[in-house]
């Protein structure tokens, strides 16, 4: 069993920035690819990023590339997501999330999920 615990959301402006993470207890977290997703109201949750156990790749949705960074530290057991240049639209939760295969993770599943953190930005 893993359990994810998110953090870092907030209020910011359009082009501001947010760093959120995720931390990770359980079982060995390196073994784990990792991933972002996020919800919209009234929207289905969307894949955002996904980084590999260990570390040498990633994914990212269109809708993000150049503007959020995924990176992980399996020392500390967290994975990041950087986020700038912050668009209103880019308001949702923000869930992490595990899994054994990146490919899962693109796909949009997942073993393991967070409780999500709220990221609200105003224009």
């Amino acid at each position: 069993q893993v359990q994810l615990v998110e953090s870092g959301g907030g209020l910011v402006q359009a082009g501001g920035s947010l760093r959120l993470s995720c931390a990770a207890s359980g079982r060995t977290f390196s073994s784990y690819a990792m991933g972002w997703f996020r919800q919209a109201p009234g929207k289905e949750r969307e894949f955002v990023v996904a980084i590999s156990w260990s570390g040498g790749r990633t994914y990212y949705a269109d809708s993000v590339k150049g503007r959020f960074t995924i990176s992980r530290d399996n020392a500390k057991n967290t994975v990041y997501l950087q986020m700038n240049s912050l668009k209103p639209e880019d308001t949702a939760v923000y869930y992490c999330a595990a899994d054994g295969g990146l490919i899962n993770l693109r796909a949009g599943s997942a073993y393991y999920w967070g409780q999500g953190t709220q990221v609200t930005v105003s224009s």
